[in-house]
């Protein structure tokens, strides 16, 4: 069987079916190819499961805490299935809605793996989807005039480290524990070991987080690192950075046992399971790309600012361009790359204006360049920065720790960058966004009336720190 479409996606997480949304919006004929579960690593593997289980272990450390608010609680226990029944409550729901999504805009939904195929007898031109099923069904052959690859990405893992899924796991393995271990080895201090390692100490368990480097959340600036790794070490999270993991030394018994060159030392490291978390790798294998002319580097698509491939009717978008990596990242390339190929005049994105954030306890939230970067492209600085134990609403709430830097250009006064650690601030960030996308300075968002009592409040001061004016500090 073949059929024509005007855009066919290959993978339905957060990049794709947003593509298809906006494709349909536009007109379009639009299918999506998915062998799994629409919404992708995000909804099911990442973002929204890791945050529900965050969100369990901060309201479980709150409980805990609630005494310290005038709230007797006694003998607080955690039931992790109830837990994990929470998280596929939230997974599940969300996955119903991104349905009714491709019901609401007539998108054809394919279940099974596709590959792209070379010039044919359906068409001239590599790009005819040949989509097959793993129940031995007759391939079905999509004809599209556009395609667009969003196949994401995976975990990936170390050289001689086999993930097992019993003491040895990925995030996708960790997603799916049934209980929690006492202790864990967390190898890679990045936004998903920090993520990782915060969300179990919440939970109770005994984390040691071993990195490679000399700084954990290495793209972080070093001012915001360092106070994460305080606020954390206080949890009783163990950081051991400069550890180079030796893979072949891996012993499994009871536990999971590996050793580590740490300062020229070889040193020994013991816990219930091993999390590796060592960054993620395009899903580039077997998608057809051998039969274009597609280039690859290092894994990742090459594609230009509207994310058209050498192939010019076949784009790519998302964690399998490399880049940020990012599901509200993937989101805009897939809404660019469709009003591209519509001949529409889409805005190229501006990825220092790309807000990143980590849902830690500390939460993380960052834009534009880091102190270190700022300096590195040659800019004279002046920063600001501003700590939330000077915000009325932080000690309201109960969490003061932390704080916000603005940097900035001294000569032209231009925002840089815009870097936060503390309460809510993947919240915060956004006014950040903005500010960098109107090309605002800090005198602007000083001058904007923010409320009291607020958190947001932190960024009038903050702002205000840059000419060293600040009111409460």
């Amino acid at each position: 069987m073949a059929k024509d479409y005007d855009l066919v996606i290959l993978g339905g997480g957060t990049g794709g079916y947003v593509a298809a949304i906006r494709a349909a919006q536009l007109g379009l004929e639009v299918a999506i190819v998915e062998k799994e579960k629409l919404g992708g690593t995000c909804l099911h593997r990442g973002c929204i499961p890791s945050k529900a289980l965050l969100r369990s272990a901060e309201v479980f450390r709150q409980t805990k805490e609630a005494s310290a608010y005038g709230i007797e609680t006694e003998n607080t226990a955690l039931n992790f299935s109830k837990v994990q029944e929470r998280k596929q409550h939230v997974v599940d729901k969300l996955h119903q809605g991104v349905l009714s999504l491709m019901k609401k805009g007539k998108v054809d939904i394919y279940k099974g793996f596709g590959r792209i195929l070379g010039p044919s007898i359906f068409s001239p031109i590599p790009g005819t989807i040949s989509v097959e099923y793993e129940n031995g069904d007759e391939n079905t052959m999509l004809i599209p005039k556009n395609v667009l690859i969003a196949t994401g990405s995976k975990p990936k893992s170390l050289p001689g480290l086999e993930i097992d899924g019993t003491f040895v796991m990925t995030s996708d393995e960790a997603l799916e524990m049934d209980s929690l271990p006492t202790s864990i080895l967390i190898v890679g201090g990045g936004v998903i070991g920090i993520e990782w390692a915060s969300m179990l100490a919440d939970f109770g368990v005994e984390v040691t987080v071993l990195e490679f480097l000399e700084q954990i959340l290495p793209t972080e600036d070093v001012a915001i690192a360092k106070e994460v790794e305080k606020l954390l070490r206080k949890k009783g999270i163990t950081f051991v950075k400069g550890a180079k993991v030796l893979a072949d030394t891996i012993r499994k018994e009871a536990q999971v046992t590996i050793d580590a060159e740490v300062n020229g030392e070889i040193q020994s490291f013991t816990a219930g399971k091993m999390l590796v978390s060592v960054g993620r790798e395009a899903n580039t294998v077997n998608i057809g790309i051998e039969n274009t002319d597609i280039d690859l580097e290092k894994g990742y698509i090459q594609t230009n600012q509207y994310y058209q491939t050498k192939d010019s009717h076949i784009y790519a978008i998302g964690d399998v361009i490399g880049g940020m990596q990012l599901a509200h990242v993937a989101s805009r390339e897939g809404i660019i790359a469709v009003e591209h190929m519509a001949n529409e005049s889409p805005y190229p994105i501006d990825y220092h204006n790309v807000p990143t954030c980590i849902y830690s306890n500390p939460e993380v939230a960052s834009i534009g360049y880091t102190e270190k970067e700022a300096i590195e492209k040659g800019h004279d600085l002046k920063i600001g920065a501003f700590p939330f134990n000077g915000i009325g609403k932080a000690l309201v709430y109960g969490e003061s720790d932390g704080f916000v830097k603005i940097i900035t250009d001294r000569n032209s006064n231009d925002l840089l960058g815009i870097h936060m650690v503390g309460p809510h601030v993947t919240d915060l960030i956004s006014e950040a966004g903005i500010a960098k996308v109107l090309d605002a300075t800090a005198w602007e968002i000083a001058h904007t009336i923010h409320p009291h009592p607020s958190l947001s409040e932190i960024m009038g001061e903050a702002a205000l720190a840059v000419g060293g004016l600040q009111i409460h500090g």
